[in-house]
């Protein structure tokens, strides 16, 4: 299952569990839509994948699963 994560590792920005503006990759890492357009250019900081729209969870499904509170850790690129 999905893990809907409730952050953005780029900017700690909240993102609802029910928000089109969530993007991930493969590998679930999750990312606000001002951060992929952004300075990320839609690729994963990560892992180098890309980044797509992650899906959104119906409300029935919500409850049943929600969706994880514990924040990501903001992994800010070094230059």
């Amino acid at each position: 299952m999905l893990d809907l994560r409730p952050n953005c590792e780029c900017c700690d920005a909240d993102i609802a569990p029910d928000s089109r503006d969530a993007f991930i990759c493969t590998f679930e890492c999750t990312f606000c839509r001002d951060c992929v357009e952004g300075e990320l250019g839609g690729m994963c900081p990560n892992c180098g994948g890309e980044l797509v729209r992650r899906p959104v969870r119906s409300p029935e499904m919500l409850l049943k699963y929600p969706a994880r509170k514990e924040r990501t850790a903001v992994k800010r690129k070094t230059t």
